[in-house]
């Protein structure tokens, strides 16, 4: 696919660096949120641009461990290390951050950056079963409402939050949509070009803006698709990754999957089609926070137990991509997805016939050489 369709995205996160300054400067509010769990509906009904944090490069790694244990998890210690030494100005301009309580390495992290920034920490359920599980997520959306209210120095209305609702709404349609042209055969975008548009959009400060420009880009794939122009061959294997979540720095093994002559047609993590399909109906005249609670309890996260709800969605990609194998992919230290691939990979070669890979490594490019053997012997197999 043409490269100058992707021009605009891959230029989004610097040039909001400096919306951002001058939003800052006119006094806009600004709130950072790390995972899928922040509910950016709050963020944007309290009148703040709501923006992704940096937490997916090796770099600042070395100066989180000063703190951090160096066995943890590389997206905590990436994600600290940025906040830490101020390198990631999306954490140097937001005003508070929302944290959450999905593993216990991100829990304690959040101790020692409450120690330099404002963060609010949402307590999550450990399953989606329970009427105690969307009771507390109830009352976690409450208890942000009042901290968002109280520090940003706002008020949050029901009109507030529906209109935020809506906006959210398209924006998870319209990112659906891109990820939904890797339906056809051959597949319409690459892993890495569907991989920097998801990972950069994040960092766009206008979400209506952010719909107008993945609409136009799925407009702009469609026209190239009639002329002939496919992102891949036709018989490369079909790839699904996922896992954790990955970002531009950690891309590796999608980036190794595609010089081996796959295609990672979809990415099930977070940040990838995992939130995709769940909206909020707006025309549900019930508590707006009530709502938000049912649509944010239903993410089928490696905390919840069991997590019935990941596994169905793996189903329903597989069948709906095309998909020729799986890819299962646990950062090191990530003890929830590390244990779940086990079902991940009942659910592959028992049930669905296909073949599956697991692997577990780190941000470093120390062990690039063996996953590229081990990615390559895995499409060889498939071919």
């Amino acid at each position: 696919m043409e490269q100058d369709l992707f021009k605009s995205f891959r230029e989004i996160k610097e040039k909001n660096m400096m919306v951002l300054k001058e939003a800052k400067e006119r006094g806009q509010k600004v709130v950072g949120l790390y995972c899928t769990y922040g509910p950016r509906e709050l963020v944007l009904a309290a009148g703040a641009i709501g923006v992704g944090l940096c937490g997916t490069r090796e770099e600042p790694i070395e100066d989180a461990e000063k703190h951090l244990p160096r066995n943890l998890c590389p997206l905590i210690k990436s994600s600290y290390g940025y906040a830490v030494t101020d390198a990631c100005p999306y954490f140097y301009f937001s005003d508070m951050v929302i944290g959450e309580t999905t593993c216990d390495g991100k829990k304690k992290m959040f101790e020692l950056m409450k120690e330099f920034k404002k963060v609010h920490v949402m307590n999550m359920p450990q399953n989606q079963e329970s009427q105690s599980s969307l009771e507390l997520m109830y009352a976690e959306m409450k208890r942000l409402k009042v901290a968002l209210e109280e520090y940003l120095e706002t008020s949050i209305s029901d009109e507030d939050l529906r209109r935020a609702i809506h906006t959210v709404n398209e924006e998870k349609k319209a990112l659906k949509r891109l990820y939904d042209l890797n339906r056809a055969k051959p597949a319409l975008i690459s892993g890495m070009d569907l991989l920097r548009v998801s990972w950069q959009i994040g960092f766009h400060s206008d979400r209506e803006e952010r719909v107008r420009l993945i609409h136009k880009l799925c407009g702009d794939i469609l026209s190239e698709a009639v002329k002939g122009k496919h992102a891949v061959s036709e018989d490369a294997p079909r790839i699904l990754l996922t896992g954790t979540p990955v970002g531009i720095g950690s891309e590796k093994v999608v980036a190794i999957v595609e010089e081996s002559g796959g295609t990672v047609v979809n990415m099930e993590s977070c940040g990838g089609y995992k939130t995709l399909g769940f909206y909020i109906d707006e025309n549900d005249t019930r508590a707006p926070l009530l709502l938000l609670a049912e649509k944010y309890l239903k993410i089928p996260c490696s905390i919840m137990s069991p997590n019935d709800g990941r596994l169905e969605l793996i189903k329903e990609i597989v069948k709906e991509f095309s998909i020729d194998g799986i890819i299962d992919l646990t950062w090191q230290g990530c003890h929830t997805y590390n244990i779940e691939s086990n079902h991940v990979a009942r659910l592959a070669k028992d049930k669905l016939g296909l073949p599956f890979l697991h692997l577990e490594t780190d941000y470093s490019q120390n062990d690039a050489e063996m996953l590229r053997l081990r990615i390559g012997a895995f499409l060889e197999m498939i071919g």
